[in-house]
Order: C-alpha cells, then structure tokens, then sequence
C-alpha cells in the first residue's frame, strides 16, 4: 500500500514545494487595481478580435501539448526494438534517443505550429516569410539537439553511476544548466536568430542611464532588437546573469511608440533589475527542482521500470517531464504574474507617470492583439503577466493613491 502511495505523495509535494517558493517569494507589498471593465478601454470589435485569436491559439496550443504526450506515451508504451536491446554504448545510445525524439517531436507538432503561425499571419502579427520561419525551426532543431543529446548522455551515465538516485545529480544538473543558459543565452544563443545593436547615443540613451541612476541599478548594456523583421508586435525583457546582464528593446517599440512610453517601458525592466528577479527566479528553480527531479523519477520508473541506465529510460523521463513541468510552471505563473506587477509600479513610481501607462497599455494591448480580459482559469494556469485590464486597474489605483497621500492632512495643519 505505501509503495503505492509513493508516487502520487511525490507529485503532490513537488506541487507543495513549488506552491511554498511562489510564497516565500511573492512580493509583500500589494496594490489591488480598481475594477475596470475592458469595454471602457476597448472596443467591442476588437475585444471580439482577440478573444477570436486568443482562443483558436489556445486551442492549437492544447493540440500541441496533447501530440506531444500523446507520442510520447506511444514510445513508452511501445519502444521501438533498439530501445529494448542491449548496446555496447548505452551513454551514446541515450544521446542518440534523445536527440530522435526531439525532432520527432517537432516533427509531430509542427503542423499545428504553422497553423498557429498563419493564424498569426491573418492579424497582422507575423511580417516574416515561411522561408525564414524555416530557417529558425531548422537552428531551433541544431540547437535543441546538441542541448537534449547532452542531456540523454548525461541522464543514462547518471543511471548508470547513481542507480535509482540518479535524480538527485540531476537535479543539481538542472540548476547548473539554469544557470549557465541564463549567462550564456544573451551572448551565445539570441543572436543566431536577431541581431542586436548597441542603443546609440542620444535623448533615449541618456533617459535610460538617468533612469537607472534614480533606480539605483546597474543596467549593464541596452540593446536594440531587429524584432521587426518577425513579428509586428513591441516588447522588452531583461536577460543574462552578471556581466551577459542587459535591457533589450525591440526595435518596433522604439518606432511605434512615444519616448515617454518607452521611458515607462525601460523603468519596467530596470524594475526587474531593481529587484534581482532573474536571480531570484534561478533560486526559485534551486528550491524546486530537486523535489521536481524525484517526482520526474518515481513517474519515469513507474511507467518504464525495466528501463534504468538504458536507452528506453530516456523517453520515460521525457514523458515524465512533460508531465510534472506544465503542473510546476501552472503554479509558478502566479508568482511570475506578482513580479510583473510589481515591476509596474516600480515603473510609475520612478517615471511618476500612470496615465502614461494606462495609455500605454491600451495601445500595446491592441497592437499585439492580447486579450484585454481573457477568461480566469486560462490567465491562472497561462498567464505570466497581470491582463492589461489588471494592469490599467492598477495604474489607476496608484493614481489615486497619490491623489490621496497628496490630499492628506500634514502633521501640526
């Protein structure tokens, strides 16, 4: 009986850890928004608009999601006759299995990508051609190739090594690789699919650097994305670790949008850097991984028991990945929709600005056809970032905020 419970008790506490992590790192100070209904925002034909892309995307991401367990239980269930022999080179054999899986994988699941993809195309989202969209899916492959092949030689040499406790390496392997591609992504990976200038000097660069004087942060490099060359839609984000750390600007956010808008944009990132999120978020993987990793390994075993330190063990542990990963990320989203939020206010307390952000808001929603007001159990398991409702609400709220602090009384009036 207990050897029964064993496993469904590690997934439940794998659950349970991360669940803990989202609260210990859940920033404390909160600004609950104002109720806004998106129809004040938006209009009725463009809310219909994104509710039409966002859920046919959703749909297709669902297919997605079910072809890929969906072949991968077909290959546990029913392993190949290579897998089940045994091979004088089990730690290259396991290399060699992650590596086919991992292209047919993609193989499977590629049309319902290129549908997505077209979907894109049809709002107006994707300016890049089909030939292009080639060439990436081919260096995503070469990449995701050499990443994964290490990986199955590392998990059967692991097995190997460690017998049944293999997942304790492995998560530790985990970890380091967390760390090492956060590092090396903004230098190594993300200009083999975007070039990525320097921002040039002028009324911009001296803002940022102003900004991030008044935020107390150093930003490392800004750097501009030729993002256009894909996609119509504006973003930033914050990369790397250390010296590789960096803002990065799409190019289209800087053509599309006001200086002040892009001011409130670059106060949002320098947030994340204000408070350490992307360390923060590799501690968040510290925490979670190891219970993450023995849950990953009691699935794999159960679903493949006669599979340890060979080659079959590979496609167990994929499927057991698949598995515990969207639960983890599910509940991880929670935490990573509180850090964005807090980035906002981080961003209109250092540029003083909320009605910018409010407009803003309005304008990158419809320019990237988001959906201003998607349902709640589809921004609780997906979403990453507060709705835009959300995040109009609470420009709204620290608005008012200060309206009332400027309002108050003084002490001895």
């Amino acid at each position: 009986m207990l050897r029964r419970l064993r496993l469904p008790v590690t997934i439940v506490a794998a659950l349970a850890v991360a669940e803990a992590a989202v609260i210990v790192f859940r920033p404390r100070e909160r600004l609950e928004p104002v109720d806004v209904a998106p129809q004040r925002y938006f209009s009725t034909e463009f809310i219909g608009r994104a509710e039409d892309f966002r859920s046919g995307q959703l749909v297709l991401f669902g297919v997605r999601l079910a072809l890929e367990l969906g072949l991968l239980v077909w290959v546990v269930r029913r392993p190949p006759a290579r897998l089940k022999a045994r091979v004088r080179r089990p730690i290259v054999a396991g290399a060699a299995t992650a590596v086919a899986l991992a292209v047919a994988v993609t193989a499977v699941t590629l049309p319902a990508s290129a549908i997505a993809r077209q979907r894109a195309m049809d709002v107006g989202l994707v300016t890049q051609s089909w030939l292009g969209w080639a060439g990436d899916v081919a260096k995503g492959i070469a990449i995701e190739a050499v990443i994964v092949g290490a990986g199955g030689a590392l998990l059967v040499f692991a097995m190997r090594r460690f017998g049944r406790r293999w997942w304790a390496p492995g998560a530790a392997l985990v970890v380091a690789f967390g760390v090492v591609i956060t590092y090396a992504s903004p230098i190594v990976l993300d200009p083999l699919f975007n070039r990525f200038e320097p921002l040039e000097a002028g009324d911009l660069r001296r803002d940022v650097l102003e900004l991030a004087d008044r935020a107390g942060v150093e930003v490392g490099e800004v750097y501009v994305m030729d993002a256009s060359r894909r996609t119509t839609a504006s973003n930033a984000y914050v990369a790397g670790l250390g010296t590789s750390k960096r803002v990065v600007l799409y190019d289209n956010l800087l053509e599309d949008f006001t200086p002040d808008e892009v001011r409130l944009v670059v106060a949002h990132e320098l947030g994340h850097v204000h408070y350490h999120d992307v360390p923060r978020g590799l501690l968040f993987l510290a925490i979670v991984a190891p219970f993450g990793m023995l849950a990953v390994a009691r699935i794999a075993d159960r679903v493949a028991p006669d599979g340890l330190g060979r080659p079959a063990a590979v496609p167990a542990v994929a499927l057991a990945i698949a598995v515990m990963v969207p639960g983890i990320s599910f509940i991880s989203n929670a935490l990573s929709r509180d850090v964005e939020a807090r980035a906002d206010r981080f961003a209109m307390e250092l540029t003083r600005d909320p009605e910018g952000l409010v407009a803003f808001q309005r304008r990158i929603t419809i320019k990237n056809v988001s959906d201003p007001e998607p349902p709640g159990w589809v921004h609780a398991l997906l979403g990453t970032h507060p709705t835009a409702v959300e995040r109009i609400g609470q420009a709204l709220a620290f608005s008012r905020s200060r309206e009332g602090a400027a309002a108050a009384p003084r002490e001895g009036s």
